[in-house]
């Protein structure tokens, strides 16, 4: 049960729905790309991510002072689950 309300109340915020959204077509992206789509700053952006990335649905590479992030192939399964209704 505890899982499931780092579930909610991960997922419980727009800008990180929108983001899983986002990634899911396109598989790669910078902070500032996502930061552009979302209409928001990069420092808020680079928040969410740090969330998404801590939780295990988001991966990051970083290369040439930039850091580019994913969605996990293999999120963990509370969370696979609420992606998979979401999308």
């Amino acid at each position: 049960m505890q899982q499931w309300e780092l579930v909610f109340r991960t997922l419980g915020n727009i800008n990180r729905l929108k983001i899983i959204k986002i990634l899911s077509k396109e598989t790669v992206l910078a902070v500032s790309e996502i930061a552009e789509k979302l209409d928001i700053s990069v420092k808020a952006t680079s928040q969410h991510l740090i969330i998404l990335k801590n939780v295990g649905v988001l991966e990051s590479v970083g290369k040439a002072g930039y850091v580019f992030y994913s969605l996990k192939p293999k999120p963990p399964k509370e969370f696979a689950k609420a992606i998979k209704l979401f999308l």
